[in-house]
């Protein structure tokens, strides 16, 4: 019995853990990049509304997914615009931009309100990988944009460190006024990492609309902030994000086991297992990192003019 419940509940995780893994992997490229994003929820929720609707419309979860993406992208070009080019405090212009995208989003979807997704992203499962004991139906029984995620983390790890593209985006956010004099476009560099952390957090509305929360309702996202934390916690690396994403997926998912079990335990407290668990595990990497000296991209929400350099 307690396996079964183990074995659902990791597989869960990892579910729940990949709108999280994906919106987080959007978020290191932006911050890595300099700029803060604080309207990732709104994104998710915009990305969500819009995938909900194409699908509809279309009939096609691909165009459903693509829709989301390129929608919730669309909304961080905002973002970038007013971050970067009218270099607008980042903290406010992002926090403006979610309570704009929780209400656009509302508006936009309120002719669909508690409407079944008439499909939804089926799993599938991979041969031979799926037949490794244990691990091999946690991780290789998903669906697409699972899969997508995986070979995200692994592509972008590369890419990152590995490559001029990685050096000159991560200049951009250590020593823009450095990277500016190399020949490096901070601007369009800036831009370019902005839209595509949107395009993920639209990516990653998609997967929750059209996979665990199969039906839109107003802020069904529930405020997940966590992206944000998962960013920190993992210290901007995508390998330790998608662990820290599947971490947070699985506090999640354990609440759900929980209550499908019948344990008396009050829903109130299961709700706070995730927030609780970034909570903890924040103030453990904070610790940590002041131990070692450890920090953020050093530009990072700092504006940029070629004027100062």
């Amino acid at each position: 019995m307690i396996d079964i419940i183990l074995r659902a509940t990791l597989t869960a995780a990892v579910a729940q853990g990949t709108p999280l893994l994906l919106t987080a992997l959007g978020e290191i490229m932006n911050q890595r990049a300099g700029v803060l994003n604080l309207g990732l929820d709104g994104m998710m929720l915009f990305g969500a509304v819009t995938a909900f609707i194409s699908l509809i419309a279309s009939g096609s979860l691909f165009v459903a997914v693509l829709v989301g993406g390129v929608c919730a992208a669309l909304l961080a070009l905002i973002h970038a615009f007013l971050s970067v080019t009218c270099r607008v405090h980042q903290v406010i212009c992002g926090l403006a931009l979610n309570i704009f995208a929780a209400g656009f989003s509302a508006f936009v979807g309120k002719d669909y309100n508690g409407i079944a997704a008439p499909k939804v992203l089926e799993n599938i499962r991979i041969p031979l990988l799926a037949d490794i004991p244990y691990l091999g139906e946690i991780f290789f029984n998903q669906n697409l944009l699972v899969y997508l995620s995986y070979a995200l983390v692994i592509v972008l790890s590369f890419v990152m460190f590995r490559t001029q593209i990685g050096l000159k985006m991560r200049a951009c956010g250590e020593n823009p006024s450095a990277a500016y004099s190399t020949g490096v476009n901070v601007y369009r560099t800036r831009y370019i990492y902005v839209m595509i952390g949107g395009f993920l957090a639209g990516i990653g509305g998609s997967f929750l609309i059209l996979s665990t929360i199969p039906t839109w309702t107003e802020n069904m996202t529930g405020g997940r902030w966590i992206s944000l934390a998962i960013v920190t916690c993992a210290m901007w690396k995508p390998s330790a994000a998608m662990i820290t994403a599947y971490v947070f997926g699985g506090m999640e998912a354990l609440a759900y086991q929980l209550q499908a079990i019948s344990i008396a335990v009050s829903p109130v407290l299961l709700k706070m297992l995730p927030y609780l668990a970034t909570v903890i595990v924040l103030v453990i990497v904070s610790i940590a990192n002041r131990k070692k000296g450890a920090t953020g991209p050093e530009a990072m929400t700092i504006p940029f003019s070629p004027e100062d350099s």
